[in-house]
């Protein structure tokens, strides 16, 4: 859901007299939280995650995909927040047993922080969806001039098509911010098909509508896709029945990077945030968001390197991931200003203590999280970098007059401090150090060390679960908290479709099923570099591997970096008990680096390895050097 600085909010001031007594009757018949109504001051602090309240004295345990509101009316004291259709804990079950699916739940709150539910908008199904077609990743604004709010959604599967998943964009109408809601007649982005494929039910997905703005007059901007096609843009016209977009669509991602698109107008430029990799993977999930730019709606729009959402090698500059606090999965994200005029973002996180449903494992919870957002040089950053918070936070300041106690500190990243040489190797000698040696040897054939640069073909093998045919080559990690750095060109072809999975890069490896890797990766048409971990001893319905990706590789030598830090006390606890954060940094250029997400695990004996796998083709990495430094690190970024 996109919003506007406070000045831009526009209010109806010429109303016909019996719109004006239908919105007092309206205000006039909400009952506000008692503890709230009475409240003239910040309540001061608040823990994520957020626990909307349920009228049986229940709380909302999941809220994927939120996107909020500020009460656009004169006189409406209240914040606004939707949610995607879910259970809404892990009780939420019908007199069968069944889950509940519940069609966009909406909630209201007068301070930010303390949520009460007021229902579902939907109790059908606009009538050319399917019967068991979903609503997902709503987005709500307000016209001032047709007066109405506007709910866009998604819907899964449609009738206008023979095929399944054939997903749309929906619009509902209604004269309140929390319904009744009248659906539209048809979508207002149909189903699109991916010309590009044969197959003849093959659609691009037509996901997580976003608007430009929380208060419109008749026209904006709307944004939407997600992985099978990349994020897209249409002008957007606003009638009294519902809404309709212009015949020309831009596209402003690449495909198979980005999703949950959220657009807001900042000091002269249009920021795009999106969020990326698996929405849903438990414990392992490592969705995160990220940001690009531009001084235009419908882009292009470049990361803060200068690469495009467009390139093969998908640009875009974090702005949210996991911290290494027990928050994973933080993406999905809607951004807005309170009162005073901060930034924050909500979004939806994954407990790694507690990730699924009651009795469901592979259900993911997604509880909704709320943490301050700050602009770095002219870039978004959650929480100065430090990003999820797992902790006594400043509240926002939801109501005019109210102040904020947040005050901005900025993450600082790990830094290399003295070279360990004995760790380290330049590759300039013309066979390799008896420090390394192989897990499953290769074809001798396959590698060679010249030139200062160790080639190494890339394997049709992999570790990946339990396929762990390919070959590491490996040698001890150091004791203690290290930093190591990899120099690695990977010729997979810059454009194309498809390579997959080709991809070279470093391993800390603990055995075939528990490691850190992150690669230079071909994915379909992208390029990206890929930071993964496995591990095994899960519980039953639990994942082994999850992933999440960092900044863009390069066209010719990308840097890799893993910074490894040995947790204890506090670090540790908040970690899920495990020992080690490993936090991942990529380069084009080996002097700006970007910092990426970070996974903790427990690895035994860990051995620092080089990996060329995948399969794809027949491609050759080449590893200029390998080096590892003491780790010299500012203010850790988890907090």
């Amino acid at each position: 859901m996109s919003a506007m600085s406070a000045d831009t909010r526009r209010f109806t001031r010429s109303k016909a007299l019996s719109r004006m007594l239908a919105a007092m009757l309206l205000l006039a018949t909400i009952a506000a939280p008692p503890a709230l109504a009475a409240s003239s001051k910040n309540p001061g602090f608040y823990n994520n995650p957020l626990k909307p309240k349920l009228p049986n004295g229940g709380v909302i345990e999941s809220c994927a995909d939120p996107t909020l509101l500020r009460g656009q009316r004169r006189g409406d004291p209240y914040w606004y927040m939707y949610c995607t259709t879910d259970p809404l804990n892990d009780k939420d079950l019908d007199a069968q047993g069944k889950w509940v699916f519940h069609r966009i739940p909406q909630l209201r709150s007068l301070d930010l922080l303390h949520w009460e539910y007021v229902g579902d908008a939907f109790q059908s199904l606009p009538g050319y969806a399917v019967s068991n077609a979903g609503l997902w990743a709503p987005d709500v604004i307000y016209s001032s001039v047709h007066d109405k709010y506007y709910l866009f959604f998604v819907v899964t599967d449609t009738t206008t098509t023979a095929c399944t998943s054939d997903s749309a964009i929906g619009v509902a109408t209604s004269d309140s911010p929390t319904g009744p809601w009248k659906f539209s007649d048809e979508p207002v982005v149909g189903p699109r098909k991916d010309t590009a494929n044969a197959e003849p039910c093959a659609f691009f997905w037509t996901f997580d509508p976003d608007v430009l703005g929380d208060s419109v007059g008749a026209e904006s901007v709307l944004y939407y896709g997600s992985y099978s096609g990349g994020l897209f843009a249409r002008t957007l016209t606003l009638t009294a029945e519902g809404a309709a977009v212009g015949a020309d669509e831009t596209r402003i991602s690449l495909g198979n990077r980005y999703e949950g698109a959220n657009v807001v107008f900042r000091d002269g430029y249009y920021y795009l945030f999106g969020s990326a990799t698996n929405c849903c993977n438990g414990a392992l999930t490592g969705y995160n968001v990220f940001a690009g730019r531009s001084t235009r709606p419908l882009g292009p729009f470049v990361d803060r390197e200068g690469n495009s959402l467009l390139d093969t090698q998908v640009g875009g500059t974090p702005v949210l991931s996991m911290n290494g606090n027990r928050w994973v999965g933080t993406g999905h994200n809607t951004v807005f200003q309170d009162a005073a005029g901060q930034w924050w973002t909500a979004y939806h996180a994954v407990d790694r203590s507690d990730p699924f449903f009651e009795s469901a494992a592979g259900f993911t919870k997604r509880p909704v999280l709320l943490d301050p957002l700050d602009w770095v040089d002219g870039w978004p950053a959650v929480r100065g970098g430090f990003w999820a918070s797992d902790g006594k936070m400043p509240a926002p300041a939801a109501r005019e007059g109210w102040k904020s106690r947040y005050r901005t500190k900025l993450a600082q990243p790990h830094v290399p401090g003295g070279s360990i040489a004995s760790a380290s190797d330049m590759f300039d000698g013309t066979a390799l150090s008896d420090s390394w040696s192989w897990v499953r040897p290769p074809d001798s054939r396959t590698y060679a060390l010249a030139d200062g640069v160790f080639r190494f073909h890339v394997q049709n093998a992999d570790i990946h679960l339990d396929s762990n045919n390919a070959s590491l080559l490996s040698r001890p990690a150091p004791k203690g908290d290290y930093l190591v750095e990899t120099r690695v060109r990977l010729d997979v072809p810059d454009d194309g479709c498809c390579f997959n999975y080709a991809q070279a890069g470093l391993v800390i490896y603990g055995g075939d099923d528990n490691f850190i890797k992150l690669t230079n990766t071909a994915m379909w048409e992208t390029r990206q570099t890929e930071f993964t971990k496995e591990l095994a001893s899960v519980p039953a319905g639990w994942g082994r591997q999850g992933n999440t990706v960092v900044g863009p590789p390069s066209e010719d030598w990308t840097y890799l970096r893993v910074a490894v830090e040995h947790l204890t006390g506090e670090a540790r606890r908040a970690a899920g008990g495990d020992t080690t954060a490993y936090t991942a940094y990529t380069s084009q250029n080996g002097v700006d680096w970007v910092r990426g997400g970070t996974w903790t695990h427990s690895l035994s004996n860990p051995r620092i390895s080089l990996v060329a796998m995948g399969g794809g083709g027949d491609f050759t990495a080449e590893f200029d050097h390998v080096r590892v430094y003491a780790l010299r690190s500012g203010e850790r970024a988890r907090r």
